[in-house]
Parts: C-alpha cells; structure tokens; sequence
C-alpha cells in the first residue's frame, strides 16, 4: 500500500508519500482552509501515486474526526468530508500524536511539539493518547502562551528557552514518562536540550503516518522501532 501522508501545520502543509525520496509543502496560515489544503495538496502531488492518505490535524480529533476547529487555520476542518475530498481511504490524527507515533520506542513516551503551538501525545506501552495541554492554564496564560511561536517572539530566545525547560518539568513531574521527546520546527531554537529529553527527528511526523496503516487489519500494539525504520505493526490508536 501507497501511504500519502499529510502533516498540516499553522505556518505550512507538508506532504510525503511512500517511495518518493523528498517531502513538498506549500504555505498555510490562519485563513486555509480544509478546502484550500485539498486543492493544494492534490496539485502539489499530481505526480504521485497513493492508495490511501493520513492527516496530522492541528486539533482535537475523536475517532478519526477532527471535533474543534484549529486554532491557527481558517474555519470549516469539523464536518468535511476528507474520503471523498481525496477519493481515498483516510485516517485523521493529532498532528502531534502523529509525530509521537514515529518517534516511539517503548514503555511511557511524554511527547512535547514546539511548533505554531504546542502539539502533546502520550503513549503508553504502544496505546496512542492524544492529549490537549497547549491551552492549559500556566503562569498568566498558557503552555502555549509561553513556549508556542508567540511566546518565542514575546519573550526571546534566551527567556524562552529557559521556560521550555520548566514547561517540560511541570509535565514530567506530572505525567512521569519514561522518555521525553522534544519534536516540531522550533526544537533547534534550543541551545540544548532540557535534561531527560531527546529530540525527535523531522521526518517522524511521515514515519507516524505510514505507521497508521500498518497491520490496521490486525491492530497489533507497535514494537520497538529502530531508527528510521518501520516495523510491520501498527499501535493501537485512541484519536
């Protein structure tokens, strides 16, 4: 099966699709919307055969159906049809949960994405738990406030960093993940990582996505990972 994977984001869209050797993108912004991204995607892949496609969405899905508009993007993402938009088979995600899954390993994963916003998943011995911590209450604002792209510019870098580092301390200390991965575009803003932590790798948001349909039929719990290396397992996904 030929997987398109489709990582929406608040600033670009990115697309890679199985055995196409470099990801596309196209700018995205806080007035695309779900129609805009089809037309875009489908142009910018023209050229690609696929036989199904996932979607990391920037925002609350349930059961595969995106349930609250995004945050970053334009209107109309709850309700459309994403199947017959594409003609194909379509599984929604978390976009978060989506980058969590490529980067898991085993045991208690805590994943923080410091991106637009602030993307989080937990995963729990294979289990998906897609999580909303970004709008939070933290200090006078939230998470989000503070270590999103609006808390960087805000703040500055050295301010920022320093509260990415205790961002990730209240949420360890809560949450008590065996392992911390630190993923999204803003990640090389840091000058080093907090302690505990590893930094995912930018292509993990396309390895979660070809993940979702691996051993779908089965829906077996996912298997240690190596690197950059897909196993035939899929996890079980609670979205």
């Amino acid at each position: 099966m030929k997987v398109l994977v489709i990582d929406i984001g608040g600033t670009h869209v990115k697309v890679l699709a199985t055995g196409q050797p470099e990801r596309r993108e196209v700018p995205s912004g806080p007035g695309m919307t779900p129609r805009q991204m089809v037309a875009k995607v489908r142009t910018m892949t023209r050229n690609w055969p696929y036989d199904a496609v996932s979607i990391g969405y920037p925002g609350f899905v349930h059961r595969g159906r995106p349930v609250a508009e995004p945050h970053n993007l334009g209107r109309g993402w709850v309700g459309f049809d994403y199947r017959k938009a594409f003609g194909k088979p379509v599984q929604v995600i978390n976009d978060a949960a989506m980058q969590a899954l490529g980067g898991y390993r085993k045991g208690k994963m805590l994943f923080l994405g410091l991106g637009t916003g602030l993307g989080s998943c937990l995963i729990v011995n294979g289990v998906v738990e897609p999580m909303e911590l970004a709008h939070l209450p933290y200090r006078k604002g939230t998470f989000e406030d503070y270590v999103g792209l609006r808390g960087f510019e805000r703040l500055g870098k050295r301010k920022w960093r320093k509260e990415v580092r205790r961002v990730v301390e209240t949420l360890a200390a809560a949450l008590e993940p065996d392992d911390i991965v630190l993923g999204g575009g803003n990640v090389k803003k840091l000058k080093e990582l907090p302690p505990g932590c590893r930094a995912g790798d930018n292509n993990n948001a396309f390895l979660g996505g070809f993940r979702l349909w691996e051993g779908a039929a089965t829906g077996a719990a996912l298997k240690p990972a190596r690197a950059r290396r897909v196993r035939k397992a899929a996890p079980s996904v609670v979205a």
